[in-house]
């Protein structure tokens, strides 16, 4: 199995759970990746994040352990908030399904972090039944086959037209192929597009840290119509929405710009604030 370098594990609350962390200092930063996304494919996000910055591998992906019970956002929350008390983190960054663990554990713990990102949220509190969600079934199918370029084609046929020629868009799905065929990720790809990380998205009207959300125009998986409805009912939210290419593949430079500028200590540099849009 592929994995990250220079990781380590630490207790969960069902299990080993996968960590990496790099750097050091002031501020600590926690970065969840998305379903079948990883540490790898995590890290540059946090590129011009200062401090220490610690990404897990959540249950099932990489060598984290994967639990007999069900798949949900409880346990995944769950996990997250185990993670970033273990390493005293005080912002969490948060993608896709990650972005939907930190919602779920903020409805019961609204203060624990001083700053968050939701990158690409794909779900509120209504579950989703649709083409995309779909698409990650077939993908389930691909990794339980342990076709490495079946699966690799698959993720390359999610990403934009424009970016999939690309040597490192290439790069990337087949490495990120190896790292999910015969694993438990597929069980995963089953159950969690069918559910919701949330019973009410009311609830999150109590957190009231500066949340920073990342959407992205044209994208099917995580549609910008649900980072809109998070930055109505969260109190601190900046939204900002790119156009289509791949947030981290056209716009990498972008994203990293704009999660470095939020994650950094207002007392070095200024902070947008709640209500701008782009």
């Amino acid at each position: 199995m592929v994995t990250a370098a220079r990781t380590s594990r630490m207790s969960g609350p069902t299990g080993e759970l996968e960590i990496l962390t790099a750097g050091r200092g002031q501020p600590h930063t926690v970065l969840a990746h998305g379903l079948a996304g990883s540490i790898p494919t995590t890290r540059p996000y946090a590129t011009a994040v200062p401090g220490a910055r610690t990404f897990l591998h959540f249950r099932g992906h990489g060598n984290s352990a994967s639990p007999d019970g069900p798949w949900e956002y409880a346990g995944l929350a769950a996990e997250l908030w185990a993670v970033a008390d273990h390493v005293g983190a005080s912002q969490a960054l948060g993608i896709s399904m990650g972005a939907g663990a930190l919602c779920a554990g903020l409805v019961s713990d609204p203060d624990r972090f001083d700053r968050l990102v939701l990158v690409l949220p794909a779900a509120i509190d209504r579950p989703r039944d649709d083409t995309a969600m779909r698409r990650l079934g077939a993908l389930a199918d691909l990794v339980d086959s342990r076709d490495q370029d079946a699966v690799a084609a698959h993720l390359l046929g999610s990403e934009p037209a424009s970016v999939r020629a690309e040597p490192a868009v290439q790069q990337w799905a087949r490495g990120q192929a190896a790292r999910l065929v015969g694993t438990d990720v597929a069980r995963a790809l089953r159950t969690l597009p069918a559910l919701a990380p949330l019973p009410d998205r009311a609830m999150l009207a109590h957190v009231t840290a500066p949340v920073l959300l990342l959407a992205q125009q044209g994208d099917p998986t995580h549609p910008e119509s649900v980072a809109r409805e998070l930055a109505e009912v969260l109190p601190g939210a900046i939204l900002q929405v790119l156009p289509p290419g791949g947030i981290m593949w056209e716009h990498r430079s972008r994203v990293r710009d704009l999660v470095g500028a939020f994650l950094t200590p207002a007392s070095t540099t200024r902070q947008p604030t709640p209500g701008e849009s782009a």
